[in-house]
């Protein structure tokens, strides 16, 4: 599987319907695109994001994904879990005012525009919040000693190819 580009934007969005919106999202993108919406409140930073890709792409290029489609792996990496339900949890999408971290691959550069149709840009929304990101994945206080929260996380989808 090759990847072509990434593209990683965050998003401020008032979600009436989940469904309504993945089904817009649907309609834009063709067969080898991927638009992946992650609930922003669970992402460390763009780099946590682009690790949690790189992982997802390497599990399938040796046949070790977990999900059938590369956008659910890509939630499953980038969530460090290995049940989908769990990953759809912590980074899935919900109703009401939300942040959100939109993954592009393989996407034309005139999509941000249709994203921004929908919902409000800002890159800020990816800058994460440690006491929130702790809270999400259980991050100990002593682990976050000797370690950034960050770097916890990208650790944590790290270890999820080692553990099978």
């Amino acid at each position: 599987m090759h990847m072509d580009n990434l593209k990683i934007y965050g998003f401020r969005a008032n979600i009436d319907s989940v469904g309504d919106v993945l089904s817009q999202i649907n309609e834009i993108k063709k067969d080898e695109e991927i638009i992946q919406l992650m609930d922003a409140d669970a992402i460390a930073s763009k780099n946590h994001v682009v690790h949690g890709v790189n992982h997802a792409v390497a599990a399938f290029d040796r046949g070790e994904n977990i999900a059938k489609d590369l956008g659910v792996e890509v939630l499953l990496r980038c969530s460090a879990q290995r049940q989908i339900s769990k990953a759809f949890k912590i980074l899935g999408l919900s109703e009401g005012d939300m942040n959100l971290c939109a993954v592009l691959i393989n996407c034309d550069d005139d999509y941000v525009e249709e994203l921004e149709s929908l919902f409000t840009r800002d890159d800020d929304v990816l800058d994460g919040d440690e006491d929130k990101l702790k809270e999400i994945y259980a991050i100990t206080d002593i682990e976050a000693e000797n370690m950034s929260v960050e770097n916890i996380i990208i650790d944590r989808i790290s270890k999820l190819i080692v553990d099978y």
